[in-house]
């Protein structure tokens, strides 16, 4: 008989006295993979969340239900006992690497301190150990990025060192909140198949929280849907791709982007032209910090993107994709020529590009970080318009700010919430509604749909491709 190691019976979690996870049951066996599947705001990150009781701000109560960890009910142990499994026998990746590190500590010491707390190591073991650890999840040339801080790495290098942090200790389960989001297939694949491993060796159990069907497919023993809160179906992951019962199950496996690229017009007028673009990162070392070398991110880029064409930049993370993006906006520092509308933009001060940025905007990889906390839906969405459309009233802009969100398919009544109380992929969708309401003629979109489920992603896609502009 398998052994039981986590079983979720009837959990319920509200906020403020509004349920948002019902009565959600499933058990998790040793070394097996459970998939908990649904769209965006579904309630599955919350109910991987409460697991370890990480729903603290805002606070979540739990109307009904027991976690039972090893048969002890996580929701009423003590907070000595609960330190005891977390990161220790039940670890956790999360699915925002960049606001779940911490950005004043290098990456050696982050997963240092996880060693150290549970195991003890410091010094050269310790240090041994996190190499092997980086290396494990694909980290080149692990030795020399143990000093390296989060915002020197790309989006897919900060979720492998976040696998790491996880698997540091070999944990019992390892709950994976949509663990390959940002990063390319060929790391992906190298992620999905290293997890495979590791449950091969260790007995570990997978929770895997995940909108991408393809890896549930792949990777799933058993499958939970979810939808507004509720399991609506659950069983074998065979037996629910073969034969699916539930309507929204039905929906899901069918959803897909489609739609075809617009016919270029090759007379049209030069969005953008960058020539020879470069962005090079010095390489400090020693006690006096002197440049020994440089991280070449871009070097010597041309491109020219006109007006109604998509140019899709592809390449794996850590390849200078977002560092190019950023560069042309004029966002981090670079050499070589960026012109806009035959306006040459290299050379402009700050000040110079502020008229310009109403007609360039950007959707940022990672959605939370990029939505201040302090601020709500209509506040954000609505920034540019106050800035850049100064005589809008402010009916104005609220009926513009709900036209938006409807067209990534939010409920505009929900306009007055804050960040916090969206899912990932919600986020995503306020971030497009926000670049979208200022109608720009040039948008870049950095790994746009990656936190989007498939039926939202479809949405996307068509939206994008009927407002036309340059992307």
């Amino acid at each position: 008989m398998n052994q039981v190691l986590l079983e979720v019976k009837d959990l319920s979690v509200a906020f403020g006295g509004v349920t948002v996870v019902d009565r959600v049951s499933f058990s998790l066996n040793k070394g097996e993979t459970l998939a908990v599947v649904g769209e965006s705001g579904s309630g599955k990150s919350v109910s991987a969340l409460s697991i370890l009781r990480l729903l603290q701000y805002p606070p979540a109560s739990h109307p009904s239900g027991q976690i039972l960890f090893n048969g002890q009910d996580l929701l009423k142990v003590n907070d000595r006992i609960l330190r005891g499994v977390r990161g220790r026998a039940i670890t956790m990746i999360f699915q925002e690497p960049m606001t779940s590190l911490n950005p004043l500590h290098t990456v050696e010491k982050q997963i240092g301190e996880i060693l150290e707390l549970h195991q003890g190591l410091r010094g050269e073991k310790a240090r041994a150990r996190i190499v092997e650890l980086l290396e494990k999840v694909g980290i080149r040339e692990a030795a020399s990025r143990l000093q390296d801080f989060p915002h020197q790495l790309s989006g897919g290098q900060r979720q492998r060192v976040m696998i790491a942090m996880a698997l540091a200790n070999k944990p019992d389960i390892l709950i994976a909140d949509e663990p390959t989001t940002a990063l390319d297939v060929t790391v992906q694949a190298q992620i999905l198949k290293l997890l495979k491993d590791l449950q091969a060796e260790f007995g570990m159990a997978l929770l895997l929280i995940t909108h991408d069907l393809g890896i549930v497919k792949r990777m799933a023993d058993k499958v939970c849907v979810m939808q507004k809160g509720r399991v609506v179906e659950a069983g074998s992951a065979q037996e629910l791709f073969a034969n699916p019962q539930h309507a929204y199950t039905k929906m899901l496996l069918s959803a897909e982007p489609r739609g075809q690229p617009p016919k270029t017009d090759t007379s049209a007028e030069a969005i953008v032209d960058v020539k020879d673009l470069k962005v090079w990162f010095p390489i400090k070392r020693g006690f006096f910090k002197r440049t020994t070398g440089y991280i070449k991110a871009v070097d010597g880029l041309d491109l020219t993107l006109r007006e109604g064409q998509t140019l899709g930049i592809v390449g794996e993370s850590g390849s200078g994709k977002t560092t190019c993006g950023l560069a042309i906006l004029r966002l981090i520092a670079s050499q070589g020529e960026i012109s806009y509308r035959g306006q040459r933009i290299d050379g402009l001060r700050s000040k110079e590009m502020r008229p310009l940025r109403k007609d360039m905007q950007v959707v940022f990889q990672d959605p939370f970080g990029s939505l201040s906390p302090r601020m709500s839906v209509l506040q954000i969405v609505e920034e540019g318009l106050v800035i850049q459309n100064p005589s809008m009233t402010a009916e104005q802009r609220r009926t513009k700010v709900a036209e938006a969100l409807g067209e990534v398919g939010l409920d505009p009544a929900n306009m007055d919430r804050y960040p916090h109380e969206f899912s990932g992929g919600q986020r995503q969708r306020i971030a497009i509604a926000r670049a979208l309401a200022l109608q720009p003629k040039f948008i870049m979109l950095d790994e746009p749909t990656s936190a989007l489920d498939m039926s939202v992603q479809a949405q996307v896609v068509e939206l994008l491709g009927a407002k036309g502009g340059a992307t």
